[in-house]
């Protein structure tokens, strides 16, 4: 359809209104241009509530106006940031309420990884300044935790990976939380996460885990895109539970990994660092067990053979009593025989010295003994005073080392001789009582049940004579003049002439009875 009319008379130039002119601006820009790339630098940028986004691409010698749709947003693996380079790919088209054109951005991509890396390093440097990357707010991994919480998405082998790592090692309990791991929710999806397990309770009905892993699969820098927001590395930095991130192959590298505890090259190793092997754990402590068992018998048989050693180096009892006994009797028969012989020597003297006391001899032994004790006084005499200083040396020495402290050291020691020597003797007299009270009770007891008396109670009966002797045979009671029946109850005589009475009783032997 042409829009120009006929221009009016007297009109070179025909008339168009502004919707006019601004359609036909609109159908010739898209049909001359229709979809383009167009690589630039991401200037001001601006989400609006609606959920579309609205930004500017410029070089150094103009500027685009660019909008992305709601559901174009949310298409996009990288959101645009002010000083990215990127290049968009979408339709030029006019808007005609502000009289501009614009881009409508269908997708959108980092021109070349060199961007994307330029602005990590950018967002790396401004996390590390403020201190999020520090060693020294690191937490180390529990060694055996109870309960492992897993952030990753519930589909795929990521999960499957980390659970049969767990069940194969060592079987614990884990919580996942399932979040999307590529795309425009996966970074609020993470930091979500994160944050929601340190709000659990660890008393509430679903345990707090002791250990956190955040995990995903290897892929290109535009794919763990989402593991680079700042917003995933200030939650995991501000995690109050341990976390191992395992995002990624070992060459992938993502701003969680600086931010959390400990890094893992895979989910399948981060499995493997966060709970030790079981049966390796078994195997150390039966080895422990093996080790102390063998160290307790080798402890035990040294020392059963320095018993041995010991003990053959000691005289045997046997042959201590044997040659003692020997010398005692060797001796006894000495004793007897030097008795012998003494009494026999002294017979004899004291018969020579009666055949030689008479009167005469008596009075040269007498004049002799006189001279000798005279001899002997005069002896004494000389030697008592230096006796005496002897003695008086030797009592002084002797006095110096009785002091009170020494007195006092050995009356102490004899008194606690003494109360051991009393203790031990107390407690033999008392065993000694103990043991006669009871057998006395138990004689007693055996007196009560095997005595005659038990055995009446049972209807049994016993046969007296008049003298008191008890019958024991037919021929003894035929002879008897008069028989007495002893029953429990008492005695009384079989033609019913006396009356039943007591038992007689045994007088007691220690009981000396009346005097009157």
């Amino acid at each position: 359809m042409d829009l120009i009319d006929d221009p009016a008379p007297g009109q070179n130039a025909p008339e168009f209104t502004v919707s006019e002119i601004s359609g036909a601006v609109k159908r010739l820009l898209e049909g001359e241009f229709g979809r383009v790339r167009i690589r630039g630098e991401v200037g001001r940028t601006l989400l609006a509530r609606s959920g579309h986004l609205y930004f500017d691409l410029k070089d150094d010698r103009a500027v685009i106006s660019a909008v992305s749709w709601k559901g174009q947003v949310a298409r996009m693996r990288v959101r645009p940031e002010e000083g990215m380079e990127v290049v968009a790919v979408g339709r030029l088209t006019t808007y005609p309420g502000q009289s501009k054109y614009q881009l409508i951005v269908d997708e959108i991509a980092p021109a070349g990884v060199g961007a994307l890396m330029a602005m990590l390093e950018k967002r790396k440097a401004q996390l590390a300044a403020e201190g999020l990357f520090d060693a020294a707010r690191k937490r180390p991994i529990p060694y055996l935790p109870t309960v492992i919480g897993v952030v990753t998405s519930p589909q795929g082998a990521v999960i499957r990976d980390i659970l049969h790592r767990l069940r194969d090692r060592f079987p614990r309990r884990v919580l996942v939380w399932p979040v999307v791991v590529q795309g425009e929710r996966c970074a609020p999806d993470v930091a979500r996460a994160i944050a929601g397990f340190n709000a659990l309770d660890p008393a509430g009905p679903i345990p707090r885990p002791d250990l956190l892993i955040v995990a995903r699969g290897g892929g290109s820098l535009e794919d763990l895109w989402g593991f680079n927001e700042e917003i995933v590395a200030r939650a995991a930095a501000a995690s109050k539970i341990p976390l191992i991130s395992a995002v990624g192959h070992e060459t992938d590298t993502t701003l969680i990994d600086f931010a959390s505890d400990q890094r893992a090259p895979t989910p399948t190793a981060a499995a493997e660092l966060a709970v030790p092997v079981r049966l390796e754990l078994l195997a150390g402590v039966a080895g422990l067990g093996a080790r102390l068992s063998r160290a307790a018998v080798q402890g035990i048989t040294q020392r059963r053979q320095r018993l041995r050693d010991l003990a053959r180096a000691l005289p045997r009892p046997e042959d201590l009593v044997t040659r003692q006994a020997q010398r005692l009797d060797g001796l006894a028969v000495r004793l007897q025989t030097a008795l012998g012989f003494r009494v026999e020597r002294a017979r004899t003297r004291l018969d020579g010295f009666g055949r030689r006391l008479n009167p005469d001899h008596l009075g040269r032994g007498v004049s002799r003994h006189r001279v000798l004790m005279e001899d002997r006084a005069r002896r004494l005499a000389t030697a008592l005073p230096r006796v005496a200083r002897q003695a008086r040396q030797d009592l002084g020495r002797l006095g110096g080392r009785l002091t009170p402290a020494s007195l006092d050291r050995c009356l102490s020691r004899e008194r606690d001789r003494f109360g051991v020597v009393s203790a031990r003797l107390s407690r033999a007299a008392r065993t000694r009582q103990d043991r006669l009270t009871q057998r006395l009770a138990s004689l007693t007891r055996m007196h009560r049940s095997l005595g005659y008396t038990q055995t009446l109670k049972r209807g049994y009966a016993v046969l007296w004579d008049e003298n008191d002797k008890v019958l024991t045979t037919v021929a003894k009671a035929s002879e008897a003049v008069g028989l007495v029946i002893e029953l429990a109850d008492g005695r009384f005589k079989p033609n019913g002439s006396g009356t039943p009475r007591a038992p007689r009783q045994k007088p007691d032997p220690e009981d000396q009875g009346s005097l009157f």
